[in-house]
This record gives C-alpha cells, sequence and structure tokens, in this order.
C-alpha cells in the first residue's frame, strides 16, 4: 500500500508543479523555489512529517521534500547547537544530495554534446 501512497502523494505534487506551469505566468525557476520554501513552511508548521510518514519517497524525492530534509536538519542543529544550528543544520543535512546533484550534473556535462538551444 505504500506504493500506492507514494504514488498519489508524489503524483499529486507533480500536477501541482504541472498546473502551476500551463496556467500561470511563473518560471520554473519560481516554482522551484516556491516548492522548496513550501515544504519548510510545512515542516515548520508540522504538517509534512505525517505526509513523509504516510507517502515515503513520494513526498521526499519533489522539491518540497529537499525544503523538508532542510528544515528538519537545520531544527535538529538548533536543538544540539543553538543559534549557531540556525545556520548550519540545513546545509549539513542536505549536503549529501548536493553533493550528488553536483557530480552527476557535471558527469552529464561530459557526456552530452553542448550547444545553443537555436
Amino acid at each position: 500500500m505504500q506504493y500506492v501512497w507514494a504514488f498519489l502523494v508524489g503524483g499529486a505534487i507533480c500536477v501541482a508543479g504541472q498546473l502551476l506551469i500551463d496556467f500561470t505566468k511563473m518560471t520554473p525557476a519560481r516554482i522551484l523555489v516556491l516548492f522548496v520554501t513550501l515544504g519548510v513552511v510545512l515542516t515548520g508548521l508540522g504538517v509534512y512529517e505525517p505526509l513523509v510518514k504516510l507517502a515515503g519517497a513520494g513526498a521526499t524525492v519533489p522539491l518540497t521534500g529537499f525544503g523538508y530534509l532542510m528544515a528538519k536538519g537545520t531544527m535538529e542543529a538548533v536543538r544540539q547547537n543553538g543559534l549557531l544550528g540556525a545556520f548550519s543544520g540545513g546545509l549539513a543535512a542536505s549536503a549529501a544530495g548536493i553533493a550528488a546533484a553536483v557530480f552527476f550534473g557535471y558527469i552529464a556535462a561530459l557526456i552530452s554534446k553542448p550547444g545553443d538551444k537555436s
């Protein structure tokens, strides 16, 4: 049943993004920022954690999950280190994902043929 919930929740997040692309003048970059910020806000309000427990990867893989990861890391670091944790917690929690994105982006750039879109 967890696969069904992951599919439904992850799909709903993606549908929301597609609707924003299709029916608003928002750029993909603004939608990205909106989703990450929404993940942080929902985590801070305590709403996103139950969604993660219900849907697993369906809630943690989309961009809102990145915001959730950063907010959760920040809250944990603040509990351990005080105010200094507010500056380091989110980055420490998401460092592996950021490093993987940079690494695989670099590999893709080496393999692919660069060129103009025109």
